[in-house]
């Protein structure tokens, strides 16, 4: 009980993520929606930190927390858009990884054959978030540096999508194991095959 109360406590954090997106959209003032997004850091870091640690990771939490970062930062980038403190380009360039990923868990559903490969968050991935992240601070106190960190983000986010790819691929072929047969005299029969054990 007192585990899956910690699970549901888990998944809460990672879902306030949610309406701190609907209040980026709300609130005007960027001192407040810088705020916004350092709480979205913080407690992005704090629920995937109490899972490893507590051994709370589940494959709910794992499909929960990236969704729920992807709507804040789409949120937010857009929001930013929209209200002219970044450029159509730039935009579509801080989602080059978001974009890869959405269309890899399509083609994971779609396709028979990668519908047993596990969806893992990966290093790359988590470092273009937490770029993502410092140049939405940037768009709203510092305009001078979101060219150079989109630049950089661009690379990343590519070289974030093999990798997510090639993950995928490898996950699927994990080999089923195979017990080792006895090869007493006395478990064969006349042409020397093995007889068959309770096990088996």
């Amino acid at each position: 009980m007192r585990r899956q109360a910690s699970l549901v406590l888990l998944n809460i954090l990672s879902l306030s993520r949610l309406p701190m997106a609907v209040a980026f959209i709300v609130e005007s003032d960027v001192r407040v929606r810088a705020a916004l997004v350092m709480l979205a850091a913080f407690t992005d870091f704090l629920d995937g930190w109490i899972a490893r640690h507590k051994g709370l990771a589940t494959r709910l939490g794992a499909l929960i927390d990236p969704v729920a970062d992807r709507a804040f930062m789409v949120t937010a980038i857009f929001v930013c858009y929209l209200d002219g403190l970044i450029a159509l380009p730039e935009v579509l360039l801080l989602l080059v990884r978001d974009i890869g990923t959405a269309v890899g868990f399509i083609v994971t559903r779609l396709v028979p054959k990668l519908r047993r490969a596990e969806l893992k968050a990966r290093m790359l991935g988590k470092v273009v978030t937490t770029l993502q992240l410092v140049t939405l601070l940037c768009v709203l106190l510092f305009p001078p540096a979101v060219r150079p960190l989109v630049a950089l983000i661009a690379v990343l986010s590519l070289a974030s999508v093999v990798d997510y790819t090639l993950a995928v691929l490898r996950s699927r072929k994990v080999p089923r194991s195979v017990e080792p047969v006895s090869r007493r005299p006395d478990e064969h029969g006349p042409r020397g095959t093995p007889v068959p054990t309770a096990r088996e």
